[in-house]
């Protein structure tokens, strides 16, 4: 065999050419192909990363004022609200990337920021199946059950009450030594092994959980009671999950979402919980005028009048995220329901628990292109830079738009595309507004002509 094969190079070797975008001082395109918020994703394109928060800075100081800011403590407190958009363009005004970002903003140091200190509250985002399959409030409270384990705030409860155990058994006993970040103070406190390496009895860690105040009306089955009181064996998330599966509908599920989860949050030092649901209208559109008023019902109990832990203590606060049409759709449930008079859908002025949700302007589309360029520049540039595009190709992006987000953000994709293929110097308005160009957007483009088309009763016909 000739050895020498790997150290032949060829006469004509390869070239790097530059990238697709170099030329606009861009890695990659920097808008997302299809702009709809999926958290899960990597791509900081569509999972939220890119936000620019004076868009929608009034909204946010009005949930901070009226929601974040108030002790949990006060009496007062509200228990739900609304974010209800203005615009009737459709879907994608940016209420979806809002609220990924306020649950980050939330969980980032569990509201001490937001509320000065006054609080220790977490936040979670619930989004109703489509097709009518989230018709019940069962239902409902299976995909808000669903969110609480998909997030880490049950390992994040176990993890603090088992560290404050820690700390009042070792004084001594050297938090930043141990744990480096969240994910090893997560890891490490959930971990049988670690406890093991640490020589830390967790019998005695358990019996010192048992004693918490809050803890003491819980069923003995719960979790943190099953397994783990009188044996080595630390409960995690992946029990809560099973207990929750074994529990017979109705009632019992109710008491454990309402009363027993409370109980643990409280016991690890929550205050309070954000529960925004997004695409509310998921609900009603599919809802009988009965279900729709037994839904009302049913939440109005668990929120502010039922004998559940929440419904006394007001933990758990819901912000229903609405479009336009959707109060009219629920306003007689609302009414026939008495949910009306806890927190009205139907107002006149601006009042507390309401947040409109306004169409974007001119300014705010600079600032949501400029955010995105920003993003992925090669090198950085002036904040005030949109190269490729004009002001006046922005401008002209946004009306073509109807100053929808969602909307603009997918047309600059799409021009920056054609703009790469046609190896423009700058992207004006001219460019976009020209047919030539081949910048033809969707609603701009002409029928189809079929329903034009000459048509026949074929029932007529037959006769």
């Amino acid at each position: 065999m000739p050895m020498d094969k790997y150290l032949r190079r060829p006469e004509n070797r390869a070239l790097v050419s530059d990238g697709r975008y170099q030329r606009y001082n861009l890695k990659e395109n920097p808008f997302p192909s299809s702009p709809f918020i999926n958290p899960q994703s990597t791509d900081s394109r569509s999972n939220g990363d890119i936000y620019e928060w004076d868009i929608r800075q009034n909204e946010y100081n009005l949930i901070n004022k009226n929601f974040f800011g108030v002790p949990q403590s006060d009496q007062n407190h509200l228990r739900l609200g609304y974010i209800i958009d203005t615009s009737y363009v459709g879907r994608g005004n940016g209420k979806s990337a809002f609220l990924v970002n306020l649950q980050k903003r939330i969980n980032a140091d569990f509201s001490f920021a937001e509320s000065k200190g006054q609080n220790k509250c977490f936040a979670i985002t619930v989004v109703p199946e489509p097709g009518g399959k989230t018709k019940t409030f069962e239902k409902f409270i299976d995909i808000f059950v669903q969110g609480i384990f998909e997030s880490t705030i049950i390992d994040d409860c176990l993890a603090g009450l088992r560290l404050e155990a820690i700390i009042k058994s070792q004084s001594e006993f050297d938090i930043d030594h141990h744990f480096t970040d969240e994910e090893a103070f997560r890891e490490k406190l959930t971990s049988e092994r670690w406890f093991t390496q640490q020589k830390i009895d967790t019998r005695q860690i358990s019996e010192y959980i048992k004693s918490n105040s809050f803890l003491q009306s819980l069923p003995s089955d719960f979790p943190i009671y099953s397994q783990g009181l009188f044996s080595s064996y630390l409960p995690s998330k992946d029990d809560f999950v099973e207990y929750y599966k074994g529990l017979k509908r109705g009632r019992p599920k109710f008491d454990f979402v309402f009363s027993d989860l409370v109980s643990l949050f409280l016991a690890a030092g929550f205050n309070g919980a954000y529960i925004f649901v997004d695409d509310f209208e998921r609900i009603p559109d599919f809802q009988s005028e009965r279900q729709k008023r037994d839904f009302a019902l049913e939440l109005r109990t668990c929120l502010f009048d039922g004998m559940y832990l929440n419904s006394r203590t007001g933990f758990y606060v819901a912000l229903l995220v609405l479009h336009a049409g959707v109060p009219r759709l629920i306003q007689d449930a609302w009414d026939q329901s008495g949910l009306e008079q806890r927190a009205p859908i139907s107002f006149s002025g601006n009042p507390r628990h309401i947040v409109q949700f306004e169409k974007i302007t001119s300014n705010d589309a600079y600032s949501l292109i400029r955010k995105y360029l920003q993003s992925y520049r090669i090198q950085s540039s002036d904040e005030n830079d949109y190269y490729p595009f004009t002001e006046d190709a922005v401008r002209k992006i946004a009306e073509l738009s109807e100053f929808n987000a969602s909307k603009i953000l997918k047309k600059a994709y799409e021009v920056l595309e054609q703009a790469v293929d046609e190896q423009l110097e700058k992207i004006d308005e001219d460019f976009i507004s020209s047919p030539d160009e081949g910048i033809l957007f969707e609603d701009q483009k002409g029928s189809s002509g079929i329903h034009n088309a000459l048509t026949k009763n074929l029932m007529q016909e037959s006769e």
